[in-house]
């Protein structure tokens, strides 16, 4: 048990949880967060408090930021934005098929380094950039690196807003990403269009995964549609499921109504449906 408060980067942006340590920032409050580049300034969105897991993973705060840190990150924003306009027009005058998505700067390099520009984009394949890093390089004054990303690592660093109307998982929480199969889709008895079951990024959703083994357990457990069962209402026949009720729905052999009755209350064969 420990404290933990989160902080974002950019506002929408993804969520980094933090141990406080001795300090305790308020919602709004600027902070400077530990990166491979030296401390960074960024948002608590979150107020330090009291959670049940064990806090010792996570990394710790360095302190609240002051004002020579703030003209500091201005600074870098400024140049990332610098850097961002003059990636486009240079792709553009080179004619290449690619869409910067991001730009990190960093100012000076915890190991002495001197400035470095490394701009994210995306492309339909492989792209010679060469020419490119070089013109951006002489128009930057500093070493520039490109990252191709994919398209779920793209809508991870753009963020923005899923079909259920909440922040995309990929830009808040997942660290990871794991196969999503069209089978899932199936098993959850889901319309196969994509545009129905795809994210942000035109991949499959991610949250198929992550109902997809309740759906397994259901379906093992429960009676399959067209069995013969008993519930508490009469004896009938399995029309429909109801996974997130943990429900099925019955036909009823007296007055053919429909009756959704819990799992555990029905019992019968699992026989699959019989010719009439």
């Amino acid at each position: 048990m420990g404290m933990l408060c989160a902080v974002s980067f950019n506002r929408y942006g993804r969520l980094y949880y933090l141990d406080p340590g001795e300090l305790r920032p308020q919602v709004g409050d600027k902070v400077l967060v530990p990166t491979d580049d030296g401390p960074e300034v960024a948002e608590c969105v979150w107020a330090a408090q009291w959670v049940t897991e064990e806090t010792d993973g996570f990394p710790r705060l360095v302190g609240l930021a002051g004002d020579d840190d703030l003209h500091r990150d201005e600074a870098l924003r400024r140049r990332k934005a610098e850097a961002k306009v003059a990636a486009k027009r240079l792709i553009r005058s080179h004619g290449l098929p690619m869409k910067v998505v991001a730009v990190d700067h960093v100012l000076g390099a915890a190991d002495g380094g001197g400035e470095r520009t490394t701009v994210y984009f995306t492309a339909p394949h492989r792209v010679d950039f060469r020419s490119l890093v070089r013109d951006l390089g002489a128009t930057l004054h500093c070493r520039v690196e490109l990252r191709q990303l994919s398209a779920r690592d793209s809508a991870r660093v753009q963020g923005g807003i899923g079909s259920c109307g909440r922040d995309l998982c990929c830009a808040t929480f997942l660290t990871d990403f794991e196969p999503v199969t069209i089978r899932m889709a199936k098993d959850q008895d889901l319309p196969l269009n994509p545009l129905r079951i795809s994210g942000a990024c035109g991949r499959l959703m991610c949250c198929l995964k992550y109902e997809h083994p309740l759906y397994q357990r259901f379906q093992e457990t429960a009676p399959a549609v067209g069995s013969r069962v008993s519930t508490p209402e009469g004896d009938g026949r399995v029309v429909g499921h109801s996974v997130p009720r943990d429900a099925v729905t019955v036909r009823l052999d007296a007055d053919g109504s429909r009756n959704v009755c819990s799992k555990a209350s029905v019992c019968g064969s699992r026989k699959a449906y019989e010719d009439r």
